[in-house]
C-alpha cells in the first residue's frame, strides 16, 4: 500500500535534495497547479505557478547555481492546519566563484495536500547570496531599472 508523505516528511525530502544539489528530482514533490512565492526576490518573477514551471525553475539552477547549500539549525513547526508546517532554516554556504562563504537565513510556508506541495510561501536571505557573489553592484543597477 502507498503511504502518503506528511507536510514534515515532505519538507524534510526538499531540503535534503536541495542540500544535495538534487534539483531536477524535486519538482516531481509539487502538485500538478502549486504555486510558489518567492515573496523578497529582489528582482525577476516572484510567482511561479505549476509543477511544469518550477521544474524548469529547479532545471535553471542545476546548471547555474553557483553556491553550495548545507541546511542546519532547522526547525519544523506544525500549525493547527495539518496540511501546513512553518519552517525555519539556515543554509551554510559557499560560492564556487569568489570563495566567499555566508549564512542565509529562511522561512517556508508550506502547504501539502496528499504527500505533493500545493502551496509555498519563501522568505529567504537573497542579499547574502548576492554579497558573497560580488554581485552587489549588479542587484543595484537592477533595482534601479525597474
Amino acid at each position: 500500500m502507498f503511504e502518503t508523505l506528511s507536510p514534515r516528511e515532505v519538507f524534510t525530502k526538499l531540503l535534503d535534495g536541495i542540500g544535495a544539489g538534487r534539483f531536477a528530482e524535486l519538482a516531481d514533490l509539487y502538485a500538478e497547479d502549486a504555486v510558489v512565492e518567492i515573496v523578497f526576490a529582489p528582482v525577476g518573477p516572484r510567482r511561479f505557478v505549476g509543477r511544469s514551471v518550477i521544474g524548469e525553475r529547479f532545471a535553471e539552477l542545476t546548471t547555474n547555481l553557483p553556491v553550495e547549500l548545507t541546511p542546519v539549525n532547522v526547525v519544523i513547526r506544525e500549525t493547527d492546519d495539518p496540511e501546513v508546517v512553518v519552517n525555519e532554516w539556515d543554509y551554510q554556504g559557499r560560492h564556487r566563484e569568489t570563495g566567499r562563504t555566508f549564512r542565509s537565513s529562511n522561512i517556508q510556508v508550506l502547504r501539502v495536500r496528499d504527500g505533493l506541495i500545493v502551496h509555498s510561501r519563501d522568505f529567504h536571505d537573497h542579499l547574502a547570496l548576492v554579497v558573497a557573489g560580488g554581485n552587489l553592484p549588479q542587484l543595484v543597477e537592477a533595482l534601479a531599472s525597474s
